[in-house]
């Protein structure tokens, strides 16, 4: 099983994606992390010193490469992943998506609480974090929208994923 876990920042990619892979046995991989790991600095620094253009050509040469190296496994994708280089189709072609859609109001509380590890807003008000979210979203809906599988409930858990994932 190969599944690809998408959608906007404070959606709970990382959360869920550790949860699953552990429930289903796969070897999980965080984006963000194999990126950091292979550049030897953080996300924001590889932003700010290279640019986004060489992040997202980076993110997607990384993910290609878990993917097609590794038979099993759940990787929890960067909010913009899909959106570059094709990625989605990628992705659907060699697995499984899911698409976590909790509402902006969730996402925004759980950004908040974070907000300062966050370089994109972490100077940002209330306000502004909650148009900054609805707008990036709007923006993103388009690539996330192609998922084989969404879930758009605030409250999820175990077995909303065993239902909705046949898997073998």
């Amino acid at each position: 099983m190969k599944i690809f876990l998408l959608g906007f920042m404070g959606a709970g990619k990382s959360y869920w994606g550790k949860q699953l892979a552990a429930h289903w046995d796969l070897p999980f991989f965080d984006l963000d992390d194999v990126i950091v790991e292979a550049e030897g600095m953080p996300v924001a620094d590889i932003f700010n010193t290279k640019g986004e253009t060489y992040f997202r050509e980076l993110e997607s040469r990384l993910l290609r490469e878990l993917a097609l190296d590794n038979d099993r496994f759940l990787i929890s994708c960067g909010g913009g992943t899909p959106c570059f280089s094709d990625t989605m189709d990628f992705m659907n072609e060699n697995g499984k998506t899911i698409w976590l859609n909790p509402s902006v109001g969730v996402m925004v509380e759980r950004l908040q609480r974070k907000q300062h590890k966050r370089p994109l807003i972490q100077d940002l008000t209330p306000e502004d974090l909650a148009a900054f979210t609805e707008k990036k979203l709007l923006e993103r809906q388009p690539y996330y929208e192609q998922s084989q599988v969404i879930i758009s409930d605030d409250e999820i858990s175990l077995e909303t994923f065993d239902k909705l994932i046949h898997h073998a």
